[in-house]
């Protein structure tokens, strides 16, 4: 065996990687696109999994059509969209109710368009199981104490008075999106009748 042949079978194998990626070397300057659509909670894995898989710190729009869902599930997208930096155009296309206005809220950028509707109503929780009358009590302190939280981050969020909100929630109000945009909450574009309305749509 020549020196050349000792040479190379001395030289290791290339290691396996194990690892995933760092989001950070993907290309991050390209928008991207997800949709939040139907019931929440029943999308919940899908739709935490698309918000973990683009780049942190990048740009991208959301396209809303949802009636809501488990208040957590929203919770847990706003979350994700401030924590992970995402810059984010809010576009609903028919309903964003409910739970779904946690993560629209959460956005940097919102659009309504004129027959954009959105559902204020207090927060509401049921069981399909039997519970005892201790848990029953538990469940209602909880919930009143996280609406209440939740009442004061929205509010923030679409920096809106309190009182405003208040208005909208209880008992319970849709709210369209001409309504929405008079209120300083998000801008109002027409896809039907604007010849180029995607040139609303600033992706920040």
């Amino acid at each position: 065996m020549n020196n050349e042949k000792r040479r190379a079978a001395k030289m290791p194998s290339p290691r396996k990687q194990w690892f995933q990626p760092d989001s950070r070397s993907m290309d991050s300057r390209q928008p991207w696109e997800i949709s939040v659509c139907g019931d929440l909670t029943e999308r919940q894995a899908d739709l935490l999994e698309h918000f973990t898989s683009v780049p942190r710190g990048s740009r991208g729009v959301v396209y809303f059509d949802s009636c809501g869902g488990s208040v957590y599930t929203g919770l847990a997208i706003g979350t994700l969209i401030r924590l992970r930096g995402l810059r984010v155009t809010a576009i609903v296309l028919g309903e964003c109710s409910s739970a779904a206005l946690l993560p629209f809220a959460s956005c940097h950028q919102r659009l309504v368009t004129p027959h954009s509707t959105l559902l204020f109503h207090p927060m509401r929780w049921q069981s399909d199981e039997d519970v005892r009358l201790e848990e029953a009590t538990e469940w209602a302190r909880h919930f009143k104490e996280l609406e209440t939280r939740l009442d004061l981050l929205l509010s923030k969020l679409m920096e809106i008075p309190l009182e405003t909100l208040a208005g909208w929630t209880r008992p319970g109000r849709f709210v369209t999106g001409p309504e929405l945009a008079a209120a300083g909450i998000a801008a109002l574009f027409d896809p039907f009748t604007e010849r180029d309305a995607w040139k609303k749509v600033h992706i920040v």
